[in-house]
């Protein structure tokens, strides 16, 4: 409970730390509407501790980090080239549709404008868009100099490496 310093008779003297703190947020609130102003919201769009295949995030890379965000424009049906991403990395989608796959064993996921993507690590992987070009802003999580994407050797140039 807190004391106001009041004496034992006065009505003040149950007042309680939350009903302080309520009281400071309407008079908050009140002031910010007064002067125009608009109240923050915060949405967490993604928190996850795996990618969207379902594999735990090891580690952030060594070294002195280095933060990306790109916004990438995707042509209509288009098939992106296997590759990977050396680092934890995550994207949001403007608009448009996206569904990912896993090389390894062809597993797929559909994304649509709104929704965030934890992106796979280590992992080759590709993007197949929709009849709509997709728009896409990336957070990568690297190191100075480390490369935001890496494209496998074709060695055989066979139908199976497209």
């Amino acid at each position: 409970m807190l004391r106001l310093g009041l004496s034992s008779a006065h009505p003040w003297r149950y007042v309680t730390p939350a009903t302080v703190l309520f009281v400071l947020n309407l008079v908050q609130t009140a002031n910010a509407a007064q002067n125009g102003q608009s109240e923050v919201h915060s949405e967490t769009l993604l928190r996850s501790t795996s990618s969207w295949d379902g594999e735990l995030y090891d580690s952030y890379v060594a070294g002195r980090p280095e933060i990306s965000i790109p916004r990438i424009t995707i042509p209509p049906r288009t098939t992106l080239d296997w590759h990977s991403h050396p680092m934890p990395n995550a994207a949001y989608i403007v608009s448009g549709q996206l569904t990912l796959q896993r090389k390894k064993d062809g597993k797929k996921q559909h994304f649509t404008a709104g929704e965030a993507i934890p992106e796979t690590v280590g992992t080759l992987h590709r993007g197949v868009t929709g009849n709509e070009p997709v728009v896409l802003i990336v957070f990568y999580a690297g190191r100075r100099g480390m490369p935001l994407t890496k494209y496998p050797r074709v060695s055989s140039g066979s139908p199976a490496d497209r």
